[in-house]
């Protein structure tokens, strides 16, 4: 493996449009592994992909919408029946994570949940501008318009000495190009193809910024029915389940 492997669990939105599975990358270094959201079907990916969820240090999550945090019952039922986990587990989100993440596992296994986990769940409010550090990936949150409380983060990942740019689910900042600057892969979201929306990402908002974002490599995510039914159309790479990019 290179210095460090990305893996995508899922490219697709919150409907899986096009068959897609909803939010998830699997980021991994010589030292650590992350994983950034963690959508409804990231263990469904991560058995059909053959990666060991053991590995994990780390899980970031960019907002509390179900495509983005609703597999966490599921990680941890897999912690304790398939793959047994002890050292702790740390979880990074903005305001409220800690809350929602551990009464969503108590509204899916009320009675797992009561008996508590064998591991220690360590949360880590994400505060724009702060890093956060595990081993040789850090993590630096910005603020990004889309579910507004509580907020919805975008990130600049330093993994392994490699600079990776993850919007997030966002609608257009002017602030945007200024975290894409020098990064090796950009991850942006790109729910239409021609509708504008103030909470997501279109095509043509990012052509016409595109040259502005400075990222060595732009790949489109989150992808919704709309700009699937262009795929021809369009000019840039889009990411797609199962997707490796080692860096």
């Amino acid at each position: 493996m290179n210095k460090v492997r990305i893996t995508c669990l899922g490219s697709g939105d919150a409907f899986c449009s096009g068959g897609r599975r909803m939010s998830g990358y699997f980021i991994e270094t010589p030292k650590s592994a992350m994983l950034l959201d963690c959508g409804p079907t990231v263990l469904e990916a991560l058995r059909n992909l053959r990666l060991s969820a053991v590995s994990l240090d780390m899980v970031f999550l960019s907002h509390l919408h179900g495509d983005h945090y609703g597999g966490m019952p599921f990680l941890f039922l897999h912690y304790l029946y398939i793959e047994p986990r002890t050292r702790p587990l740390r979880i990074s989100g903005s305001p409220g994570t800690e809350s929602r993440v551990r009464s969503l596992f108590e509204l899916t296994y009320a009675d797992t949940a009561a008996e508590g986990l064998p591991f220690d769940l360590r949360f880590i409010e994400a505060i724009p501008g702060n890093a956060i550090e595990t081993k040789d990936i850090k993590i630096i949150p910005f603020s990004v318009p889309h579910q507004a409380s509580p907020p919805s983060l975008g990130c600049e990942i330093i993994a392994g000495g490699r600079k990776i740019v993850y919007s997030g689910d966002s609608g257009w900042t002017d602030e945007l190009p200024a975290h894409t600057q020098n990064a090796d892969i950009f991850f942006c979201e790109c729910t239409f193809f021609e509708s504008r929306n103030e909470t997501h990402l279109d095509y043509p908002r990012i052509m016409e910024n595109r040259r502005s974002f400075g990222a060595k490599r732009i790949l489109l995510t989150h992808l919704g029915q709309e700009i699937l039914d262009h795929a021809s159309d369009v000019g840039l790479e889009m990411a797609h389940d199962g997707l490796v990019i080692d860096l």
